[in-house]
């Protein structure tokens, strides 16, 4: 009876990894999000910032629990750019979720060969006057917690990085490491803008701190508006 279970879950990690079955599943995803998002109220604090960094270069960053509903907002503003995604199946379907939304994918993984090349495509991405949207904490965590890479994109290319964070008064919270946020249909959407954070040689790291503070400091502040309780970092693990 294990033996068939294993072979039944081999078959559909496969069958959900083939091409044209993440291409359909991306579709009925992207009518999902956009169901909740023509069906809910929407508020955006910092709306003056997206409207600033339309046509600019700038990196825009979001917990990785925090990404639902943030693909439409920016179809919304009529942004160009790029998503920093994972080689894994689940990052390929996030993937062509996101190309839906008019972002293109530049993909990476956590090994070094695949984050030098992705640091590179996105440097030069960056320099072409596009925006690049990117989770610091994932694909894999832990929660809340804030990787390098973010900061090597704007050092190297002076462009800003901007803290992005919503949430909803009718939220579903997935049982993942992330917390990843559901938002439901007829619902009152909230997003928060925050200001432009620019890094150099002399800043590089005290300002990975100060925006790992702020990032976790705006999602905590973001979900008050509805009472949601509060989601802390995973704890960081040591090798």
């Amino acid at each position: 009876m294990k033996k068939l279970k294993s072979l039944w879950k081999k078959f559909w990690r496969k069958f959900f990894g083939l091409h044209t079955v993440q291409w359909i599943l991306a579709s009925i995803i992207f009518l999902g999000i956009y169901l909740v998002y023509f069906t809910s109220k929407k508020v955006i604090h910092g709306e003056k910032i997206f409207r600033a960094h339309r046509r600019k270069p700038a990196i825009f960053v979001f917990w990785h629990g925090r990404s639902m509903m943030l693909s439409p907002i920016v179809r919304r503003y009529g942004f160009r750019g790029f998503a920093i995604a994972s080689r894994h199946k689940d990052g390929r379907l996030m993937a062509k979720i996101q190309r839906l939304f008019g972002l293109r994918a530049i993909f990476g993984s956590t090994g070094r060969e695949g984050a030098v090349s992705a640091l590179r495509e996105g440097v030069r991405r960056l320099n072409q006057g596009y925006i690049l949207a990117l989770s610091p904490d994932g694909p894999k965590g832990p929660r809340m917690r804030l990787n390098d890479g973010v900061l090597y994109f704007a050092r190297m290319t002076g462009a800003p990085i901007i803290p992005v964070c919503f949430t909803s008064s009718r939220p579903w919270f997935q049982k993942r490491w992330d917390r990843y946020l559901i938002a439901t249909p007829f619902s009152k959407i909230v997003c928060n803008v925050g200001e432009p954070i620019f890094i150099n040689k002399d800043n590089f790291d005290s300002m990975r701190e100060h925006l790992e503070k702020f990032m976790v400091k705006q999602l905590h502040e973001t979900d008050a508006e509805f009472g949601l309780s509060k989601i802390e970092p995973g704890e960081l693990t040591t090798k």
